[in-house]
């Protein structure tokens, strides 16, 4: 079999790439303009319209509703939030618990939309299986474990190396963690279901009418105008491309694999029965699941980013990457050595100088934002798009102030990323430093985390 490089992704390759809506007809006014057709501006224009019917909501795409990291992730509905830490320590403990217990309800809620309006997207409610393959892994597992219950938690259970073995065979885990609160999903099919849902709502999507300037009440496109009161920025990855965008969000590339279908046979070895979600704690870490026709989706960073936030064509990837993430495929599975991998892809995830998700509407100007989810905007990006309609309806004196628009990721700002080619070198150096420390660490079995690593993490602005 020979592998596929791009076309997107393969969750395209099962669905078929969508035919293009009609692309802007000219200059239009409209109540709310939403740029970008992915999950968040989706969400967002679905919460908008079912709350507010009259309300004229255009949708802004470049290409076609999902042809970003809404069609190309791998696949996990969990309730991890980008930045939590933070938040606690800017605004208290108890408001990053609201923000926490917030996702958790946010993964039942995709999953009862999606049931509610007939959207077929493979949707399997797993959890998700973390696990620990050497010392220092299992402390951050431990330390991990702990955080969650604290902030709130208490559903999640912990495993020991046979208790891990017994869900799913990773050579060599030693121990793993598990929560309720997590869900497989195929991405693209979700992606093509909200957008066949908010238009039968009366939403209007114009694809094919890339947005090259944001600015108050305007929306400006090589084939005119959106005028609005209001103006959402849901571009995630691909906000570099807008004008003055350059440096906001730092477009992170992630890649896939995928294999062929595995036999029945291969799966009685491996278990995976429950069919979580799949991720381990090393720096540069995993992310996989078990699809609905029965092969691994396998992800991870590989090439972390292209100079000057230049984003990819289509998803093709590098060999290297391929070989890397075949590696850990087979590190993890030895028994796949021989598996044949369908199809390789990436795609780009929005990241902010200090990794944290956001959600902002500027009263003053009419515009809003939502994004910066660094990995975790499958669940973050309905929550983001609920508490974006809230803010509408109280600027708009719809409503009053809501639990959603208290959360501590309401409003935050932080500072650009540095100017090439510092962006890119620090990336690159950062990324290194993780692959250095986790090789050290399985060749070592030391339980202390690289050094090289905390000091990676405190320069990222992660921690």
């Amino acid at each position: 079999m020979n592998t596929i490089n791009g076309g997107i992704s393969f969750w395209y390759a099962q669905e078929g790439t969508p035919t293009p809506r009609e692309p802007l007809p000219g200059d239009i006014a409209a109540d709310v303009c939403i740029v970008g057709g992915g999950y968040t501006g989706l969400w967002t224009a679905y919460y908008l319209k079912k709350a507010v019917p009259f309300l004229d909501i255009v949708v802004l795409e470049a290409r076609f509703c999902g042809y970003g990291a809404s069609g190309r992730n791998g696949g996990w509905l969990y309730n991890g939030i980008a930045g939590r830490d933070r938040y606690a320590r800017l605004h208290g403990h108890d408001a990053a618990v609201r923000l926490q217990q917030a996702m958790n309800a946010t993964v039942s809620e995709v999953v009862d939309v999606a049931a509610r309006e007939g959207i077929d997207a493979d949707i399997h409610r797993g959890g998700v299986l973390e696990v620990a393959r050497t010392p220092a892994q299992l402390a951050r597992l431990k330390s991990l474990y702990a955080a969650e219950l604290a902030f709130g938690e208490q559903d999640r259970e912990w495993y020991g190396a046979r208790e891990t073995a017994a869900r799913l065979k990773v050579s060599g885990a030693v121990g793993s963690s598990w929560t309720p609160h997590g869900a497989r999903i195929q991405p693209a099919k979700l992606a093509k279901g909200l957008a066949a849902t908010v238009e039968s709502l009366g939403v209007t999507i114009h694809e094919n009418t890339p947005v090259t300037e944001i600015r108050p009440k305007h929306a400006v496109t090589p084939y005119g105008t959106v005028r609005a009161p209001y103006v959402l920025r849901c571009t995630e990855g691909f906000t570099a491309s807008l004008k003055g965008r350059r440096r906001t969000w730092l477009p992170m590339n992630s890649s896939m694999i995928v294999t062929a279908p595995l036999p029945a046979p291969v799966w009685a070895e491996l278990g995976w029965e429950g069919r979580e979600t799949l991720g381990d704690t090393a720096h540069a870490y995993m992310y996989a699941q078990r699809t609905a026709d029965d092969r691994i989706a396998l992800g991870g960073r590989g090439a972390p980013y292209r100079y000057g936030s230049r984003t990819d064509h289509d998803g093709r990837t590098r060999p290297a990457a391929v070989r890397e993430l075949h590696g850990i495929l087979v590190d993890f599975f030895p028994r796949l050595a021989g598996v044949e991998i369908a199809h390789t892809w990436s795609g780009v995830l929005g990241v902010p100088r200090d990794w944290c998700a956001t959600v902002t509407l500027d009263r003053t100007t009419g515009l809003g934002w939502a994004g910066g989810y660094v990995g975790s905007g499958v669940a973050t990006a309905n929550l983001a798009a609920r508490t974006l309609r809230d803010l509408i309806q109280q600027d708009s004196g719809q409503s009053g102030p809501t639990e959603l628009t208290a959360l501590p990721w309401v409003g935050h700002r932080v500072r650009t990323w540095e100017p090439e080619p510092l962006r890119w070198l620090g990336v690159h150096a950062l990324y290194a430093a993780y692959r250095h420390a986790d090789r050290r660490e399985a060749a070592t079995h030391s339980a202390d985390t690289a050094r090289l690593a905390r000091i990676a993490d405190r320069v990222a602005g992660r921690h």
